[in-house]
């Protein structure tokens, strides 16, 4: 790619972004950017942390929810530990929400958002990315936000071709080289839009990108082979029993330890998740039986739980009970045990 067809990016990107700029609720449109409006650093923050490994459509609503509840940082660092960890259910990645809550905190003490990427990567749960896209988009900085759609993007751009680790390395300097000076933070929405709607994985518009006549990938007529990654290994699975205690219209649930997966969660008991079946006894003596078995995929492992449910006389006083009515929150495979569990008794 010459350099010549790489100094037109930043102003094919702009021009498209001003015509095409997808409406979100943390976004200031490119029009009202020029009127002079600036995003909330808040509600950037918020939205970079909550949209990672998921969808707009399902990140969203929670994104609507947390600034409706806390619609800033100092409400959110005010915040107690379990109400943010309830808002977050569904979204995964809890390590995120902890972080969240520690970085609103950090925040709050220093008195706002710091506006440089170094000084924003600082802070609890700001990577590379986050920190290039809050300093960029809400504070004009300019700095790079290379994110998997960047890096599709540019990888078809250029079709790159060598090794994925040390090609992403070059692919995010040539990022940083080319953003403007004057639009920094619609340049980076410019290129986060144009992955997310046109130069998909799968199927690119080609027909509708601003680069097709500077893209690499399409001037060879395949650009939906780039990027060209190592074949990711087979994901493994584990196994494992959930317990759903019902007594007097209640269900026993337990907070899980802070550190580790689903840490400081409200959840089920369980066993532990292992690549056998378990051995291990109920967490009380019951008469306990099968309603059938939930599946989950976790980031590094596939989890299939065995859900025994089990009526009981006594409230077991070591847990937290709660009206079955009443139960919000929980992480997305206990929330698929419980529901199994309230459906088979029902």
């Amino acid at each position: 790619m010459s350099n010549k067809e790489l100094t037109a990016i930043p102003g094919l990107a702009l021009d498209w972004f001003d015509v095409h700029a997808r409406a979100l609720p943390w976004r200031v449109s490119p029009a009202d950017r020029a009127k002079g409006k600036r995003p909330d650093p808040y509600r950037v923050w918020l939205c970079e942390i909550m949209m990672q490994q998921t969808t707009i459509p399902h990140g969203t609503p929670y994104f609507l929810n947390f600034t409706e509840r806390w619609p800033n940082v100092q409400a959110l660092a005010a915040a107690p530990d379990e109400a943010v960890m309830a808002a977050w259910a569904g979204l995964g990645y809890y390590a995120r929400a902890r972080n969240l809550v520690k970085c609103a905190r950090e925040v709050a003490a220093l008195g706002g958002f710091p506006d440089t990427a170094k000084a924003l990567q600082k802070l609890p749960g700001i990577g590379p990315y986050t920190a290039g896209a809050i300093a960029a988009i809400a504070f004009n900085r300019p700095a790079a936000a290379v994110d998997g759609n960047v890096d599709r993007v540019f990888a078809r751009l250029m079709a790159l071709k060598g090794d994925w680790k040390s090609e992403k390395k070059h692919l995010a300097q040539t990022v940083q080289s080319l953003v403007p000076d004057s639009r920094p933070g619609d340049f980076a929405e410019a290129l986060m839009d144009i992955g997310a709607t046109v130069c998909t994985p799968k199927r690119p518009n080609c027909a509708a990108c601003p680069f097709r006549n500077v893209c690499q990938a399409h001037a060879e007529g395949a650009p939906e082979t780039y990027p060209i990654k190592p074949k990711k290994a087979d994901r493994p699975s584990r196994l494992g029993i959930v317990y759903v205690a019902l007594s007097g219209g209640s269900v026993w649930l337990e907070r899980r330890p802070e550190k580790g997966l689903l840490g400081g969660m409200l959840g089920l008991p369980t066993t532990d998740w292992t690549s056998k079946p378990s051995v291990a006894k109920p967490p009380i003596a019951a008469n306990w039986s099968s309603m059938g078995e939930v599946r989950h995929v976790f980031t590094h492992f596939s989890l299939t739980l065995d859900v025994q449910v089990a009526q009981i006389d006594v409230q077991n006083p070591n847990g937290v009970w709660v009206p079955v009515e009443q139960v919000t929150g929980l992480p997305s495979v206990f929330a698929k045990a419980f529901n199994l569990a309230v459906k088979a008794k029902d």
